[in-house]
């Protein structure tokens, strides 16, 4: 059966998807559904949605039995929406949408589950705080955080939106700029006192600190080419790493300005001639069916992520 999808109604207080003349699916089949889609699996979803993967897979089964159509494709490496399921997907995240924003109208705050990928220093220092203070605000709000060094795939709904440090060139992506941050050469003041830096042509003799080379999942990660480094001795994919290294005076490396108040006794090395700039964009896919909540959120979340970098500049 080919699914036509007519229209969201509700019918006796139950909200309901009509697909055709003769099938619906109510709410719940749907939450389900948009649950394993964007798991990709039942066992993802099962933890998400507070449901064994017996009983997902049953509901999901059920579904296509009473659609008349297969909506997944299942085999080892998951659940995959058939063509047939894509079109439903879309039309359900209508419904959540539609209800999302009728439930943030009528208590008056945001509410639902938000997913934000993030690389990892923006994820452990700078959004803690940010999130924090929107859940207190909006208690109806489920917030989730990837901190994941590498890039999202928005398309495939990995996560609602996604922190950047590069502005994408390609795809149907929406791009918003967050804020420039700043970068500093760093180290210990006990790994200055044994091993004292007089000059920027003299730090491929200290001991290094950075990313593994061919790891670096984004260019504007690598910083060291910019100082005249081209040797990493102690190496990590995780900037967190990185940073615990630095504050135990193992070597000398490039951290974010917005870490130096987590780290005490870690100081900027040759400020006034080394001082790198990077930005943090925010980017969601493009047409987004859930944009009108997905706008506020994105809103609220870009306004803290800007106070707390100028509140770390301020400090540092």
């Amino acid at each position: 059966m080919a699914l036509q999808i007519a229209r969201l109604k509700p019918k006796n207080g139950e909200v309901v998807l009509h697909i055709c003349k003769d099938a619906r699916v109510n709410w719940d089949d749907a939450r389900i559904f948009l649950g394993v889609a964007r798991a990709g699996g039942l066992t993802v979803a099962s933890r998400q949605l507070r449901l064994d993967p017996a009983t997902l897979g049953r509901r999901v089964v059920r579904l296509e039995a009473d659609l008349g159509a297969a909506l997944f494709v299942k085999g080892p490496q998951g659940y995959r929406l058939t063509q047939e399921g894509v079109r439903l997907f879309d039309h359900a995240e209508r419904a959540e949408s539609a209800l999302a924003a009728a439930e943030s109208e009528l208590q008056g705050a945001l509410s639902g589950a938000v997913r934000i990928g993030a690389p990892e220093g923006c994820a452990t220092y700078l959004l803690p705080a940010v999130t924090a203070r929107m859940a207190e605000a909006h208690p109806g709000l489920e917030i989730e955080i990837v901190a994941l060094p590498r890039v999202f795939d928005l398309n495939r709904r990995e996560v609602d939106m996604a922190v950047s440090v590069s502005r994408p060139t390609t795809g149907r992506i929406t791009v918003q700029k967050i804020a420039d941050y700043g970068l500093s050469l760093a180290a210990h003041r006990e790994y200055l006192a044994a091993h004292p830096v007089a000059d920027a042509e003299g730090l491929p003799g200290h001991r290094v600190v950075g990313y593994v080379p061919d790891m670096i999942f984004d260019r504007e990660l690598d910083y060291l080419g910019e100082i005249g480094v081209d040797r990493v001795d102690l190496a990590s994919s995780s900037v967190v790493v990185q940073a615990q290294w630095i504050a135990r005076g193992r070597g000398i490396g490039v951290i974010h300005d917005f870490m130096l108040g987590h780290l005490p006794g870690v100081e900027r090395v040759l400020p006034h001639r080394i001082a790198l700039t990077r930005a943090f964009w925010l980017l969601r896919p493009a047409g987004d069916v859930r944009a009108a909540r997905l706008d506020a959120f994105a809103e609220d979340l870009v306004a803290g992520l800007r106070t707390e970098i100028r509140g770390a500049d301020t400090r540092s």
